[in-house]
């Protein structure tokens, strides 16, 4: 690796002679310009205007545009002069922990070496307080015509810098989310974590550029003479989702299938009822104990079962009532006129009765 920047950490009183290398590279396949009817190069010259003819890069410099249109020539010179610690430091200014900065800010990414082996046992002291501390670094530095802000941590047994957008570099988001007013059901959302987890989790070093690679191949049969034998892929449909629970629901399956398990009965009854929540796809996904929810099933049929024997109990006395009632009303019409017949003779005879033990109030009577 060829390092891009060549200075010191400033950690306090303690100077670190580093170098810069980028940490990262680009495998994307470059293509050239060129003119469809001939296929002719097309090249981009640098052209001085005065002059009209192709400029060598060791012949340009920079300069300063100003609201006139006129071109303040600015040297490698004036920009050494600058009187900031950062132009050859990096200054670091805080720590914090990683949590603290918006992911947002995150630019290009690379790596601090040491610059001879005097800096070797400042750099093993930085790298292990930036460990034991598990914060990072907050510095500045100079790059590029411009001052700049990096985090440093800890990779390894190397120090990383991150390069850091200016908060005020970050746009706000307003007027990008949706500006209608929607509800998500927790139907919807627990489908929607059941999905989060039936994808689960991936290891980052098991995914390809397919993208990449299917353009090797093309460049490839183009290369050799052949012509390419593969199909176009499948465009995915529109984003419009009529059914929000039915799509979780098939995802869910789509994503148990690939990874080789079985949709199961909770992909069947995700759905529910209108207004109930899928509590057996959720749970049961989420890797929880079947046993309990084998207990709560009975816990619900017993309830269940108590109300069916009590109906049945309830049903045997209204049936045996329904049959006296029934006999009732079978009964010859001459028996029901022969027991009322009965029973006024006999009320008759009581009467008579308790008079003959009265005489007193029998005389009385009699002569008024």
């Amino acid at each position: 690796m060829r390092s891009i920047w060549n200075g010191n950490i400033s950690f306090g009183l303690v100077s670190i002679p580093i170098k810069i290398y980028p940490a990262t590279e680009d495998h994307s396949i470059s293509f050239r310009q060129i003119h469809t009817s001939d296929n002719g190069r097309i090249r981009y010259r640098k052209v001085c205007e005065l002059e009209d003819k192709p400029v060598e890069s060791s012949e340009i410099g920079r300069a300063y545009e100003d609201a006139d249109g006129a071109l303040v020539p600015i040297t490698e010179e004036d920009l050494a002069a600058l009187p900031l610690p950062t132009t050859h430091t990096l200054e670091i200014e805080a720590f914090i922990s990683a949590s603290e900065i918006d992911p947002l800010q995150m630019g290009d990414a690379y790596y601090l070496g040491t610059s001879g082996a005097a800096g070797a046992k400042p750099y093993t002291l930085l790298r292990e307080a930036l460990k034991r501390s598990e914060k990072v670094a907050i510095a500045k530095y100079a790059h590029r015509g411009r001052e700049r802000l990096g985090m440093l941590r800890v990779v390894g047994d190397t120090i990383a810098l991150h390069r850091l957008l200016w908060p005020d570099e970050v746009r706000e988001p307003a007027g990008v989310a949706p500006k209608e007013k929607v509800t998500v059901k927790p139907a919807e959302l627990d489908l929607a974590d059941t999905l989060m987890e039936t994808l689960g989790e991936v290891d980052l070093n098991d995914l390809r550029d397919e993208y990449h690679e299917a353009l090797e191949e093309l460049v490839a049969a183009k290369v050799s003479g052949a012509t390419p034998t593969a199909e176009p892929g499948e465009r995915p449909a529109g984003a419009q989702v009529v059914d929000l629970m039915a799509a979780l629901k098939e995802s869910v399956r789509s994503a148990k299938e690939a990874r080789g398990e079985e949709a199961g009965e909770e992909a069947e009854t995700a759905e529910g009822e209108a207004g109930e929540e899928p509590e057996a796809t959720v749970h049961e996904l989420r890797g929880r104990k079947k046993a309990p929810a084998k207990k709560a099933a009975a816990a619900k049929k017993a309830p269940a079962a108590e109300k069916k024997t009590a109906a049945k109990r309830g049903g045997t006395k209204t049936a045996k009532a329904a049959k006296a009632a029934e006999a009732a009303e079978a009964e010859p019409a001459g028996k029901k006129q022969a027991g009322t017949k009965k029973a006024a003779a006999k009320k008759t005879a009581a009467k008579k009765a308790t008079a003959k033990k009265q005489p007193g109030k029998r005389g009385t009577r009699t002569a008024s």
